[in-house]
C-alpha cells in the first residue's frame, strides 16, 4: 500500500515534476530555492516549510475566498505508529464507495472508518484507551449498529456489512479523483444535508491523495455516485418549537438584519468563526437542527481540504454555502425550556477518561459523528494560526460529544 505523508501533495508533486526553467518562471527566487530540488525528485521540506516558502505563490494563483491574509500551516504529522490498521481504510473507502446503493446518508459509515483511521495515523500522541475507544466505535459500525445504514433505509437492498467488503482487484488510476470533485461542483452552491455532500466527498478524496493506491476505478465511480445523490437535497431541516414544528432549510427565509453571524468570504474567515462559535457554546442555548455545530464543524473543516488536496476553485462557492448553512443554524430558536439545556460531557474525547468513565454518550448519531468530529476539529484547527483561540476550543470541544 502507497500513503504519502501530508495534504498538499498534489502541488509538491506539481513542483517535483516541473523542469527548473518553468518552475522560476512562476515561483519567487526565495521560494525555488527553498524546495532543494534534485534529479531524483525528492523534497527536503515538511509541510509547515512549505507553506511559509510558498505563501506568494497561493496568494498569486488570484483564487479569490481561499486563504485570505493567512495561509494553512500545519505541520507534517507524524507517521512513526499508526494506531488503527490499514482495514479502517479500506473498508471506509469500500462502504463510500457501495453507500449510493443504500442512501445519501449511508455515507456516514464509511466516513466515520476514514476519520478514524486518520485520527490515528496524524494523531500519534494520545493515550491508548483514546484509540481502543475509538477502534471500538468504528467496529460497532461494521457490525451494524449504525443508525444511518440499513436501520435508516428500509427494504435496503443491501446489508451493512456487505458495504465494507473489498471490490475485485483493479489498478489503481488516480487520475479519476478529480472526478469525485466534478461531481461535488454540482451540488456544491448551496448547503446539501447539513454539508454531507462536501463532508463525504472531501474526506474521500483525502484517503485518495494520501493512498493512491486505493483510487481504483470502481472506488471513486462509487463515491461520485454517492456524491451525485445529494444534486437534489435541501439543506436539512431545523426545529422551530411546538407551534412550527420542523422545517427543512429550503422553506425558511433569514432575516435580512444582521443576527451575528459574522460575513466571511474565505478559509480564515469561516474558520475563525466557527471556533468562535466553537468557545462560546452556551449549555443554556438549546438548538435542534441542520446538524448542530458539530455538521457546521465537519462541513468547515471538509472545505479546508478541499482548498489543501488540489482544489480550490470550489472552495468560494463552498464557503458560500457554509454561510448559509450557519445562519440556518444560528436562527433557529433556543428551545432549551421544552427540551432542557443541551448536554455535553465532563472530559474532552481526546482524553482517556472519556473513554473509561462509563459517561462516553450513544445517542442515535454519536457513533459515527464522535470521530468524523474528533477528525474534523483536527483539521479545522490546523487552518487556524491563533493558538489562544485553539485552546479554547479544544476545551469546548466536549459540549458537542
Amino acid at each position: 500500500m502507497r500513503c504519502k505523508g501530508a495534504g498538499l501533495t498534489w502541488f509538491l508533486e506539481w513542483i517535483v515534476n516541473t523542469p527548473g526553467p518553468l518552475i522560476a518562471d512562476v515561483l519567487p527566487n526565495n521560494t525555488v530555492a527553498l524546495f532543494e530540488l534534485n534529479k531524483t525528485s525528492q523534497l527536503h521540506m515538511n509541510r509547515n516549510e512549505f507553506l511559509r516558502g510558498s505563501a506568494g505563490i497561493i496568494g498569486g494563483l488570484s483564487i479569490p475566498g481561499i486563504w485570505g491574509a493567512t495561509i494553512r500551516a500545519a505541520e507534517t504529522p507524524s507517521a512513526k505508529t499508526i494506531a488503527l490498521d490499514d482495514s479502517y481504510l479500506i473498508k471506509g473507502l469500500n462502504a463510500l464507495a457501495r453507500a449510493h446503493r443504500m442512501s445519501a446518508m449511508a455515507g456516514h459509515l464509511g466516513a466515520s472508518l476514514l476519520a478514524g483511521y486518520f485520527i490515528g495515523r496524524q494523531r500519534t500522541d494520545l493515550a491508548p484507551e483514546v484509540y481502543k475507544g475509538i477502534e471500538g466505535d468504528l467496529d460497532r459500525v461494521i457490525a451494524g449498529e449504525s443508525v444511518f445504514g440499513s436501520k435508516m433505509k428500509k427494504n435496503s437492498k443491501i446489508m451493512d456489512s456487505e458495504l465494507f467488503e473489498d471490490f475485485p482487484k483493479e489498478p489503481p488510476k488516480d487520475s479519476l479523483i478529480d472526478g469525485i470533485a466534478e461531481a461535488l461542483e454540482k451540488n456544491i452552491r448551496t448547503p446539501r444535508e447539513s454539508g454531507h455532500n462536501v463532508i463525504f466527498a472531501s474526506i474521500a478524496i483525502h484517503a485518495l491523495k494520501e493512498c493512491p493506491d486505493f483510487a481504483t476505478p470502481s472506488i471513486i465511480d462509487g463515491i461520485r455516485k454517492l456524491v451525485g445523490l445529494f444534486d437534489n437535497s435541501h439543506p436539512g431541516s431545523g426545529y422551530y418549537g411546538k407551534a412550527k414544528g420542523r422545517i427543512t432549510g429550503n422553506k425558511v427565509t433569514l432575516p435580512e438584519v444582521d443576527d451575528g453571524a459574522p460575513p466571511y468570504k474565505d478559509v480564515k474567515g469561516m474558520v475563525e468563526a466557527v471556533l468562535d462559535e466553537i468557545v462560546n457554546q452556551d449549555s443554556k442555548v438549546h438548538r435542534q437542527g441542520y446538524g448542530g455545530l458539530v455538521h457546521i464543524n465537519n462541513h468547515a473543516a471538509a472545505i479546508t481540504n478541499l482548498a489543501e488536496y488540489g482544489y480550490p476553485e470550489l472552495v468560494p462557492a463552498a464557503i458560500a454555502s457554509h454561510y448559509q448553512h450557519l445562519r440556518l443554524w444560528r436562527n433557529l430558536p433556543n428551545v432549551a425550556d421544552e427540551f432542557g439545556p443541551q448536554p455535553f460531557s465532563e472530559f474532552s474525547p481526546y482524553t482517556s477518561a472519556y473513554w473509561i468513565s462509563g459517561k462516553a454518550p450513544y445517542d442515535r448519531a454519536l457513533l459515527t459523528h464522535r470521530v468524523k468530529t474528533m477528525f474534523g476539529f483536527d483539521e479545522l484547527t490546523e487552518a487556524s494560526d491563533d493558538d489562544r483561540m485553539k485552546k479554547r476550543a479544544y476545551d469546548k470541544l466536549r459540549y458537542m460529544m
